[in-house]
């Protein structure tokens, strides 16, 4: 048989064997398109399972009328120019395979108009040598693809495909998919003129997390922890449940491409099997961003997995981050909480008596995460009658011997204000400054000395409690839940007050604790730790406020002490000449003879 050169249509059927395997393959490439396209909109409109129609439309850049004939020939694409950008890809499509394979082996009409331009037009192609026809059109800016009759011209591929409920069920499964990857584009989804999914653009954390919970399930805005490791070139985040809930989804991106990617579930695979052997891989939301230059895309027909350039480092780094997280998720989950709690055994939250704060300036960050600490906020200087007999109720609550610790709280006894103002001028002969986790340096006179800003913490956190009545804590992103046994339950749950005033926030259930907030200075720590100190704390028996803060100022995070909360803290200390003298006591004297004796 003689060499010969394939007609136009032949060709891009062959091609379509590979990028075109059912419905959900044309409504994946078509909607890819849009979203590089930067459409914020995108509907999908299916019938009869993809079989006879699929409709999108976007809102997209559009495409100019001199483009549109090219737009559907093979290997014509605006995402790429030079080999350089096929070693740096950033676009979902780049092949420019998708457009003439689908059109080879269905009826396609393209219909576009961008912005700048006054009419519409609308492309399609037909006969032998697939000849693109353009005709204007009305339609407004943007993009719309009918895809009508798929493989009405190859009997033998129409024939594998699967019923239309079948069919169906796997474009829906593509959109949650794709409805994870891009939190900013409103998508709607449409089957025999029914709406089926309709996601709303999210921008804030709060939103994202509930269409993370609208597509992967309740459980998930109810038990899923949240991951955050690396940094901006190689940074891997997203949400896990705990073992023993669900085991679907488990999705997995790369900058934001879905992915298969063989390398990357043995390494998740591995770090579940590490820390919980017994149990299934739970359900997961993983998002993975690397250099564009450090991995290659073009690899797969369908794009399912990629080749990064340092294979080992991102499964050991993938491996390292889902271990941490892991570890959150270890403990199987509990029966449901019931929603008729006793009145008698409902947690004590100081909540239900102060006002609520504003939520303005939360970002809600997560529970593992090392998030900067909100800086302590100097005590206020009036307290409105209303909100003391709100405090002092709840220090009724607590019992009289902690309220004691608490009276009297805006009188300052006559010697203590003249010891202030006595100690006034040896103050300001002191200067203090602050070093990295909480260290500071105090010069005294012609002395210098080393010490530590956390000896004040106890007293600072007083004041501040004597004013509104609790630390604040800060939310977590998603609430973290430890199982506990029932002895260690019953004991945390006779602190539970002296907890709240603590900043905690905690949900108590028959065999596990839920953790809702946590006191600033704990808050970038390890969240696993926190309910084994707060046994360990439960335990001792503390009696009194002072006792409680002295334990929880022996236990912070380093990165607690950014630089607001030492400025705070300083200008605290500035205020109370005491404890000036406390953090000098316990400082350290630094010999500087020996290096002045070398100037």
């Amino acid at each position: 048989m003689s060499i010969e050169i394939l007609p136009a249509r032949l060709a891009n059927q062959i091609a379509a064997g590979e990028v075109v395997e059912r419905p959900a393959s044309v409504v994946k490439e078509l909607v890819e398109n849009s979203l590089d396209a930067g459409a914020t909109r995108i509907q999908i409109d299916i019938d009869r399972g993809g079989h006879k129609l699929i409709r999108i439309r976007d809102n997209g850049s559009g495409i100019a009328k001199d483009e549109l004939a090219l737009a559907l020939s093979r290997h014509a694409t605006s995402k790429l120019k030079t080999l350089d950008d096929l070693e740096c890809i950033n676009s979902l499509g780049f092949r420019g395979e998708a457009l003439a394979s689908i059109s080879s082996v269905s009826r396609l009409t393209l219909s576009s108009k961008p912005k700048e331009q006054n009419e519409a037009w609308q492309a399609y192609a037909e006969g032998r040598d697939m000849a693109v026809k353009v005709q204007p059109t009305a339609h407004p800016d943007g993009t719309t693809i009918e895809v009508v009759d798929l493989f009405f011209n190859t009997p033998a591929r129409r024939k594998f495909l699967r019923t239309e409920k079948t069919e169906f069920n796997h474009i829906d499964e593509l959109i949650k998919r794709i409805a994870l990857s891009r939190f900013d584009v409103g998508i709607t989804l449409k089957h025999n003129g029914k709406v089926v999914r309709q996601y709303r653009a999210q921008s804030t954390t709060e939103q994202r997390v509930k269409r993370v919970a609208q597509v992967a399930g309740r459980n998930f805005l109810e038990h899923a922890l949240y991951l955050e490791s690396g940094e901006d070139k190689l940074k891997m985040y997203g949400w896990a449940l705990p073992t023993g809930l669900n085991k679907d989804p488990q999705y997995t991106y790369v900058n934001g491409r879905m992915m298969r990617d063989k390398l990357i579930l043995h390494a998740i695979r591995q770090a579940f099997e590490e820390i919980q052997p017994d149990f299934d891989v739970p359900a997961f939301v993983l998002y993975l961003e690397i250099d564009p230059l450090q991995v290659d895309v073009n690899v797969h027909p369908a794009k399912h997995e990629v080749r990064f350039h340092q294979a080992r480092l991102i499964h050991d780094f993938i491996l390292q981050a889902v271990k941490q997280l892991a570890k959150q998720t270890s403990l199987i989950a509990a029966p449901a909480i019931s929603n008729n709690i006793d009145e008698d055994d409902a947690p004590f939250s100081l909540s239900d008596y102060l006002p609520a704060e504003s939520n303005e300036t939360s970002n809600y960050p997560s529970g593992g995460g090392s998030q900067q600490s909100r800086a302590p906020q100097a005590p206020r200087d009036n307290v409105s009658y209303q909100q003391q007999q709100k405090v002092n109720a709840f220090y009724q609550g607590i019992g009289e011997q902690a309220a004691q610790h608490f009276d009297n709280v805006n009188e300052l006894s006559t010697s203590e204000h003249e010891d202030f103002q006595e100690n006034q001028v040896a103050v300001k002969q002191k200067e203090i400054i602050a070093l990295n986790s909480g260290a500071c340096i105090i010069k005294q006179e012609q002395d210098i000395y080393l010490g530590h800003l956390k000896l004040v913490l106890a007293d600072f956190w007083l004041t501040e409690i004597e004013k509104s009545g609790e630390l604040t804590g800060r939310p977590l992103l998603l609430p973290v839940r430890i199982n506990v046994s029932e002895d260690d339950l019953a004991i945390i749950k006779g602190n539970l007050s002296w907890l709240n005033i603590l900043g905690y926030d905690l949900q108590l259930s028959a065999s596990f604790i839920m953790i809702k907030k946590l006191p600033a200075c704990i808050y970038s720590g390890d969240v696993n730790l926190v309910v084994d100190k707060l046994i360990e704390v439960s335990k001792m028996n503390c009696s009194d406020i002072g006792s409680w803060l002295d334990w929880q100022s022996n236990w912070i995070s380093k990165n607690y002490f950014s630089i607001d909360v030492n400025d705070g803290l300083i200008d605290f200390i500035q205020r109370k000449p005491e404890l000036m003298r406390l953090i000098t006591q316990n400082a350290v004297k630094i010999d500087l003879t020996e290096y002045l004796s070398q100037l």
